[in-house]
């Protein structure tokens, strides 16, 4: 089952390469030097160009980097069978950890369906509101973050509904967003998405620990390193545009 999964996502996602004619600039950031945090912004509805991205380093690498997958997935015994098969981890766990030691690349995307569910009025902006866990997890591993954006991302649905908000409201299990988009003939997920070109930046990675070492219990200092990353994914989305 693992090797079916994953050569039917490989096949998948190149498909969706030639589909959005997927560019990357900057993949040079992620092909030596160790393991990585490669941080993220959330299209819409999911991480389409981070999925390409995961494909491209795999042709390249000979592994599939670890995106960091919403815990639901973790505790389905069904998905966790798939998610194990694909390289994806739901926390900061063995499996991480283990991915880490061997040199392997971890994904994240902080604004997860916040940021990925929005109404199309909310377009390329980066939201991760206070979320920083992913500098925890770099500070706590010693890893680079390398921030990553791409333009068409958030062109490949129309977005009605803020899905995180309706999913709070309606008290969706396990925090899903309840979300809807509409593609081409039909509505998201079974919809075909608009074929916007997809045109991705990898930014130079950022070093937490450049100007000495760093307190992960400073919430100030947490903040100033936040706003700094987030600003950077803005500039690279703004720049992709």
């Amino acid at each position: 089952m693992s090797r079916a999964a994953r050569a039917a996502w490989l096949g998948w996602w190149r498909t969706r390469q030639r589909y959005h004619r997927y560019r990357v600039s900057g993949l040079e950031h992620l092909l030596e030097g160790g393991p990585k945090l490669i941080v993220g912004y959330h299209g819409k509805p999911i991480a389409h160009d981070l999925c390409m991205l995961q494909v491209a380093l795999h042709d390249r690498l000979g592994y599939l980097p670890h995106p960091v997958f919403h815990a639901y997935f973790g505790a389905n015994p069904m998905l966790r069978g798939l998610s194990d098969a694909l390289g994806f981890v739901t926390g900061d766990g063995e499996d991480m950890a283990a991915a880490i030691n061997r040199g392997e690349h971890i994904m994240v995307t902080p604004g997860g369906t916040r940021e990925g569910c929005r109404s199309t009025r909310h377009r390329y902006r980066v939201d991760w509101g206070r979320r920083t866990g992913y500098l925890r997890l770099a500070l706590k591993y010693g890893l680079p973050i390398v921030p990553v954006a791409a333009r068409g991302t958030d062109d490949l649905y129309l977005g009605l509904n803020d899905g995180y908000r309706t999913g709070k409201r309606l008290g969706a299990p396990a925090g899903l967003p309840v979300w809807i988009g509409l593609g081409v003939v039909g509505a998201w997920p079974l919809a075909v998405p608009f074929p916007a070109r997809i045109r991705q930046v990898v930014g130079a990675p950022i070093d937490l620990t450049a100007d000495g070492p760093v307190d992960a219990g400073d919430r100030d200092v947490l903040s100033a390193l936040h706003a700094r990353v987030t600003g950077t994914v803005q500039a690279l989305l703004d720049d992709a545009r």
